[in-house]
C-alpha cells in the first residue's frame, strides 16, 4: 500500500510505483498504460477523528433512544409540546380523536365475547393463587381500564393469567401459609403486586427493555410448556376433591399426594344403590358421581378450545373466525349449566367442593395494606420483580404477535410503563398481578376488536358482575373451575416449537427441555432460574467461543468463502485466509489468539499443515489474512491478542494481514499503534485486495 499520509478515499495501484522522468516520454507513456490496464486496491488509511462526548451521545442514542421518542416534540411550540406529552402517556387521546361507531361496534361484541371468557377464568385463576374467588374477578376491573388509557396494543386483553397465577402462589406459600395466615398472606400478595408494577414501570421509563430479551424464546417455550403441566396437574385436587394436597408444585409431590389419598381408602365405591354415590377418600376428600356430568361438559369444551386455539395457532383463525363465540362462550356455559346441576341436586351436601361465597362489591382500597415496612417488604419486593418480569415477557410477547398480524407498530417501552402504572394502581385497589392473556387475546382479535375499548367493555362486565351476580357462583363446583384452568393452558404447550428448535439449533432445544423439566420437576422458581442460567449461559458461550472460518476463493469470482460451506473454494497457495465471526473482547480474546496461534490448541497450525501437504510444490504458507468484517468491536485485550498473535508468526516468518476492519475497531487499532504494529500496508478493505497484492496471479486466475 501506498504513503501513510494519503488520504482514505485515495487509492492506489498495483506496480504503480514506476519512477517517471520529464526526459523519457516514451517510458512515461508505456508505464502509465500498463498502470491503468492495472486493477485498483483501495487504500485502509487512518479514519478522522472522533469527537469524544459526541461518540458517548451517539452510543447512548442507540442503546436507550433508538427509535428517537423525542423527534416529534422537535420544533414544536409549547402547546403543542404538553398536548403530544400527554398523547404519549395516554394514547388514547391520539386514537380516540379518528374513534367512531363502527369500531366501537367491534370493541362491544368482542370486549363481551372475552368477558364471558374471563369471568370463569378470573375465579380459577383466584385459586392458581391461592387467593378469594373475587381477587381474581377485582384483577380484570382495574387493570384493563388503566391499560386502555396507556396501552398502545389494540388487541391484547389484561387480566389474570395462570402462569403469573402460579408463579406467585407457589412464591407466596412458601412465605406465609395462605390458610392460617390469610390477611397476612393477602397483603404480601399486594406488596408483590405493588413491586411488579415498579419494575416494569421503572424498565420503561429508563428504556431498559431490551433486559427482557435475555430470556429466550426457546426458555419460554420450556417454561410455559412446563407451567402448564404444572398447573394441570394442580388441578386434580379440584377435579377429584382432594382436602389433603401438597403445597408443592413438582410432579413427584403431587402425584404422591394423589396416589396416597388414592390407597389410604383403597379409593372404594361406597354403596353402589345408595343415591349419595360417592367415590370416597377417607383421608383425602371425595368424589361424587354427580361431579361426572359437569365433568363430562367441561371435558367437551376442553376439546373445543384445543381445537379453536390451535386452528388460530396455524392460520391466525381465518378458518373459525366467524365462530369466535363459540370457544369463548362454552366456559361461562359449562358454568352456569354445572352451577345449576349442583343447585339443584344439593350435591354440595354430599361432598361435591364448590366455591361457597364470593364477596359482592367493587375493589376496595388495599393501600393500607402494603408492606412498606417490616421483614416482608423485601420478600414482597422480591417476588414481585420476578412475578412482574415474567408478567412483563408474556404481555410484550403477546403484544406483538398481534401487532405485527394487523400491521401496526408496538412501543414496548409505553408498554412497559402502562402495565407497570396499571399494577401500582392495582395493587393499591386489591388486585393481585396482571398482563396480557394469550386466549383472551386471540379472542379478542377473532372477535373483530378495533382498539383498547374492548378492554373497557370487558371491565365494565366484571363490574356489573361483582356488583350483582356474584351470589349466583356460591354453587359452582369446583371441578367446573379446574376443567376451565385446564383448557386455558393446554395451548401454552406448543410441541411444534420444540420440534422446530430441535431442527435449527440443539442449544436452543437444550434450554427448552431444562426449563420444562426445571419447572415439572421441581419447582415454577426452579424452573425459572434454569430458563435464566440456560439463556446467559448461551450467551456467554457464543461470545467466549466465537467461530472462525476458513476461506476459499470462489471461482470466477473475487468473493472469499468458507471452504465447508463452499466446497468449491479454491485455496491461496502461500496464503492462509481466516475470518472471525465475533467482536473480540476480554472474554474471548485468549481463545482466538490461541485458535490462530497457540501450538497446543493451535487449529491454525493443523491448517498450515494440511496446506503444505497439499500444495508441496508450492511456495509455503507465508501470509495469514485475518477478515475482520464480522468484527463488530475490539477492546484492549483484544488489542493485546493481536500483538501476541503478530509477534507469534513473526518468528514463524509469517506475515499478519488485516482486512476490512470496521471504523470503531480501526480508530481502536490506531490508537493503541497496533497499526502501525502490524503495518497499515498490511490493512486492505477487502481479502481480493491483499491477495492480490501478495499473491496476484492467484488472483487473476
Amino acid at each position: 500500500m501506498g504513503d501513510n499520509n494519503l488520504p482514505t478515499t485515495m487509492s492506489g495501484r498495483i506496480a504503480a510505483d514506476v519512477e517517471m522522468t520529464d526526459t523519457d516520454t516514451t517510458n512515461a507513456t508505456s508505464t502509465r498504460f500498463q498502470a491503468d490496464s492495472l486493477p485498483y486496491v483501495h487504500k485502509v488509511g487512518k479514519p478522522p477523528k472522533q469527537d469524544l462526548l459526541k461518540e458517548i451521545k451517539t452510543a447512548l442514542k442507540e442503546t436507550f433512544l433508538s427509535d428517537d421518542p423525542l423527534k416529534p416534540f422537535k420544533d414544536q411550540p409549547r402547546k403543542r409540546k404538553l398536548v403530544l406529552g400527554f398523547q404519549t402517556l395516554f394514547p388514547i387521546l391520539e386514537w380516540g380523536r379518528d374513534y367512531s361507531l363502527a369500531k366501537f361496534k367491534g370493541d362491544l361484541i368482542a370486549g363481551c365475547t372475552i368477558a364471558c371468557l374471563c369471568i370463569p377464568q378470573d375465579i380459577g385463576y383466584a385459586k392458581l393463587a391461592n387467593m378469594a374467588p373475587q381477587y381474581g374477578l377485582y384483577s380484570s376491573f382495574v387493570p384493563p381500564l388503566i391499560y386502555a388509557f396507556m396501552g398502545s396494543s389494540r388487541d391484547i386483553a389484561i387480566g389474570p393469567v395462570a402462569v403469573v397465577s402460579l408463579l406467585l402462589g407457589s412464591m407466596l406459600q412458601n412465605e406465609i401459609d395462605p390458610v392460617t395466615h390469610r390477611n397476612e398472606y393477602e397483603r404480601l400478595a399486594f406488596t408483590a403486586t405493588f413491586f411488579a408494577g415498579i419494575t416494569q414501570a421503572t424498565l420503561g421509563f429508563f428504556r431498559l427493555g431490551f433486559l427482557i430479551d435475555f430470556l429466550s424464546h426457546a426458555a419460554i417455550v420450556g417454561f410455559m410448556g412446563g407451567a402448564a403441566v404444572t398447573i394441570t396437574l394442580q388441578q386434580l385436587k379440584g377435579l377429584f376433591g382432594i382436602k389433603k394436597f401438597t403445597k408443592k408444585t413438582d410432579i413427584i409431590s403431587v402425584m404422591r399426594s394423589v396416589i396416597s389419598a388414592a390407597h389410604h381408602g383403597v379409593m372404594e365405591l361406597a354403596n353402589l344403590t345408595n343415591r349419595s354415590c360417592i367415590l370416597d377418600f377417607p383421608y383425602g376428600g371425595k368424589v361424587h358421581c354427580k361431579t361426572i356430568f359437569p365433568f363430562l361438559s367441561s371435558a367437551i369444551q376442553i376439546l373445543e378450545l384445543k381445537f379453536t386455539f390451535s386452528t388460530f395457532q396455524h392460520d391466525q383463525g381465518k378458518k373459525n373466525k366467524k365462530l369466535f363465540w363459540v370457544p369463548a362462550i362454552a366456559p361461562l356455559i359449562s358454568v352456569i349449566v354445572a352451577t345449576f346441576f349442583v343447585f339443584i341436586t344439593r350435591a354440595d351436601r354430599d361432598g361435591v367442593q364448590i366455591v361457597n361465597h364470593i364477596h359482592e362489591g367493587i375493589n376496595p382500597s388495599s393501600v393500607d395494606r402494603i408492606f412498606f415496612n417490616g421483614t416482608y417488604l423485601a420478600k414482597g419486593f422480591k417476588i414481585g420483580v420476578v412475578a412482574g418480569l415474567i408478567a412483563l415477557t408474556e404481555a410484550v410477547a403477546i403484544g406483538r404477535t398481534f401487532a405485527s398480524l394487523k400491521d401496526y407498530q408496538l412501543d414496548g417501552n409505553k408498554e412497559m410503563v402502562a402495565l407497570g402504572t396499571m399494577n401500582i394502581i392495582g395493587s393499591m385497589t386489591s388486585c393481585y398481578v396482571a398482563t396480557g392473556s394469550f386466549s383472551r387475546s386471540a379472542v379478542n382479535y377473532m372477535a373483530g376488536c378495533n382498539t383498547a375499548v374492548s378492554n373497557i367493555v370487558m371491565s365494565t362486565i366484571v363490574m356489573l358482575t361483582l356488583l350483582v351476580i356474584t351470589p349466583l357462583f356460591k354453587y359452582t363446583p369446583n371441578a367446573i373451575l379446574a376443567s376451565i384452568i385446564i383448557s386455558a393452558v393446554l395451548g401454552l404447550i406448543d410441541f411444534d416449537a420444540v420440534v422446530l428448535l430441535w431442527k435449527i439449533d440443539k442449544f436452543d432445544f437444550l434450554a427448552c427441555m431444562g426449563a420444562f423439566f426445571g419447572v415439572v420437576f421441581a419447582s415454577v422458581e426452579i424452573g425459572l432460574l434454569i430458563a435464566v442460567g440456560i439463556s446467559f449461559a448461551k450467551i456467554l458461550l457464543q461470545v467466549t467461543r466465537p467461530r472462525t472460518a476458513l476461506l476459499g476463493k470462489i471461482p470466477r469470482t473475487s468473493v472469499y468463502r468458507n471452504v465447508d460451506q463452499y466446497p468449491a473454494a479454491t485455496r491461496v497457495p502461500g496464503v492462509l485466509i481466516i475470518r472471525v465471526d465475533s467482536a473480540i473482547y476480554f472474554s474471548n480474546s485468549n481463545y482466538i489468539k490461541e485458535r490462530l496461534a497457540n501450538p497446543p490448541l493451535c487449529r491454525i497450525l493443523r491448517w498450515l499443515v494440511d496446506e503444505e501437504e497439499q500444495f508441496k510444490n508450492q511456495p509455503k504458507v507465508e501470509y495469514l489474512i485475518v477478515d475482520m468484517s464480522p468484527v463488530t468491536d475490539i477492546d484492549t485485550s483484544g488489542i493485546h491478542a493481536l500483538e501476541e498473535l503478530h509477534n507469534s508468526l513473526q518468528k514463524r516468518q509469517i506475515q499478519l494481514i488485516l482486512t476490512n476492519p470496521g471504523q470503531t475497531v480501526l480508530d481502536k487499532l490506531h490508537a493503541s499503534h497496533c497499526a502501525e504494529l502490524i503495518g497499515e500496508d498490511k490493512i486492505f478493505l477487502t481479502v481480493a485486495d491483499a491477495v492480490l497484492t501478495f499473491a496476484p496471479k492467484m488472483e487473476q486466475a
